[in-house]
């Protein structure tokens, strides 16, 4: 007896490889291993990943539309550059609305939050070490997110993550262009969870906050000459 596949199943299987074709790539772009201006050659990361030549196009076309990647006559797909611009508005647009979310936040987070918290502020901490700029930042955002989600506004949450995602869709580790302010960073951590802890009103947290942000921003544009 002949075995077919089941109705879709074809269909299934070249999301999938177009899915994981997706998130290699764009993984890729985000950590740093293809830099802005680098030439995505179709057929190479084809072979490297597994796949036929079809889903890697789908999934460039995919990071094209969400601007990673941008098409030139005669030289094809490459990865698209920092725009120093868009990254002073996010920052400045994410001080605020993160700052906000914070404040919000703060009353309902519990000892079992300021815990969990404070052990990925310890792991920032260690990173310090040996200074890998991409985890630092991933638990950059660990950290914050365990301050915000308990935001009972679901518009200002809403402008959080999509700030946070902009600035990964801009593959920005600003750590990796200054990495002292990684310390100053950690520390003004563990003041906002005093803050938090000793039940400081909503002003003194959003404007806490704020300032965290805000002077990572400025020590990269001073660092860059923005």
């Amino acid at each position: 007896m002949t075995e077919t596949a089941a109705p879709g199943a074809g269909t299934t299987a070249a999301a999938s490889k177009s899915q994981q074709a997706y998130d290699a790539v764009k993984a890729r772009i985000v950590d740093g291993s293809y830099s802005p201006g680098y030439r995505l050659v179709l057929g190479a990361i084809a072979k490297d990943l597994g796949v036929s030549v079809v889903p890697v196009r789908e999934a460039i076309r995919r990071l094209e539309a969400e601007g990673l990647v941008t098409f030139e006559r005669n030289i094809g797909a490459t990865v698209a550059g920092i725009d120093p611009t868009e990254y002073l508005y996010t920052m400045q647009t994410l001080s605020i609305v993160e700052g906000a979310a914070t404040a919000l936040s703060a009353p309902l987070i519990g000892a079992a939050d300021v815990a969990r918290a404070r052990a990925v502020n310890a792991k920032m901490r260690e990173c310090l070490e040996h200074f890998d700029p991409v985890r630092f930042t991933r638990l950059n955002q660990d950290f914050h997110s365990v301050l915000f989600e308990h935001c009972p506004n679901p518009h200002i949450l809403d402008l959080v993550h999509r700030g946070w995602n902009r600035l990964a869709a801009l593959r920005s580790s600003t750590f990796r262009f200054v990495p002292g302010r990684a310390s100053e960073s950690v520390e003004e951590h563990e003041a906002l969870l005093r803050l938090i802890e000793d039940g400081a009103d909503a002003d003194e947290i959003e404007q806490a906050a704020r300032r965290h942000r805000s002077a990572t921003l400025d020590a990269y544009l001073a660092q860059t000459n923005h």
